[in-house]
């Protein structure tokens, strides 16, 4: 089956790559998409470095800017192989997400994709944090792509609870679903810890009041997600667990053989000065397909 564009604006990509194995994904997918959506192409590649460095080391400078140059040219050969127009932007400097963001945002384009760190070093580290600055900082929705991950919008998970943040991740997979003619999975989770340990008596007295308001909760926001779904001719199946909601989403995710979670930035529990909600950060570095995140405007 032909894929159809997932978006009804994507006329351009960003792609987010520095070269290493762990891009791989990023580039082939970005390079799918903006064939399949008839999108320019855009590939940046950060040099970190800084004026000591510089000073210090500049055959390495150069060494590094010669290997940048070489990838984002194979990119681009790889983007007109497929017909896609791509243009390269090598830039250098300190912290290298400022720079794809500066991109993202003067180009006006209208999704960021970019590759995950693997699963070395700290566990709560998983995806890099570079990739997690870029992401809360993006101007636009951002499209993480495992190394081997492929993705053929054929089932898609998104992650619910209520949130404005998840209103917006709901919005964009229910019409990703109706353009692909994808099967979409809700996903909404009561958390197994309802209080903060200082109201532990009280939530031990209130425990089933709690649950019995959570549980509510949580069929109100399915039944509005079906709803909203329906509206659009898409149909959604609705699945409320209990526990913790980023193992909810990821292992949903792989017994439905998702290729794509769709998630908000935040959630309920979010607080906006962060740059991103612990579980859309975990489900990113934890999931073995695509997750999109969707910045709420």
């Amino acid at each position: 089956m032909a894929l159809s564009c997932p978006a009804v604006r994507l006329e351009k990509l960003l792609l987010s790559t520095d070269g290493s194995e762990f891009c791989e994904g990023a580039v082939r997918e970005a390079i799918k998409l903006a064939k399949t959506c008839s999108s320019k192409l855009l590939a940046v590649s950060v040099i970190e470095t800084n004026p000591e460095y510089e000073t210090i080391a500049p055959q390495l400078v150069e060494k590094a800017e010669k290997a940048t140059r070489s990838h984002l040219e194979a990119v681009k050969d790889r983007a007109a192989k497929e017909g896609v127009d791509c243009e390269i932007i090598p830039r250098q400097g300190e912290e290298p997400y400022k720079y794809v963001i500066e991109e993202a945002g003067k180009n006006k384009v209208d999704m960021i994709i970019m590759g995950r760190r693997g699963r070395t070093g700290l566990k709560r580290l998983m995806m890099g944090s570079e990739t997690a600055k870029a992401i809360g900082h993006a101007p636009c929705n951002v499209l993480v792509v495992p190394r081997a991950a492929k993705i053929e919008f054929n089932r898609i998970v998104v992650a619910t609870d209520g949130s404005k943040y998840s209103e917006a991740a709901v919005r964009e997979a229910v019409g990703i679903a109706k353009r692909c003619g994808s099967t979409l999975i809700a996903v909404t989770v009561m958390p197994s810890e309802a209080a903060s340990p200082f109201d532990i008596v009280h939530t031990e007295m209130m425990k089933e009041t709690i649950v019995e308001k959570e549980l509510k909760m949580a069929e109100c926001i399915i039944k509005e997600l079906k709803e909203a779904s329906e509206k659009e001719g898409v149909a959604a199946t609705g699945l409320i667990y209990s526990g913790k909601p980023f193992e909810a989403i990821i292992n949903t995710a792989k017994e439905k053989m998702a290729d794509l979670i769709v998630v908000g930035s935040h959630g309920r529990t979010g607080i906006d000065r962060l740059l991103m909600g612990s579980v859309t950060e975990r489900v990113i570095g934890l999931s073995d397909c695509s997750v999109l995140v969707v910045k709420a405007s």
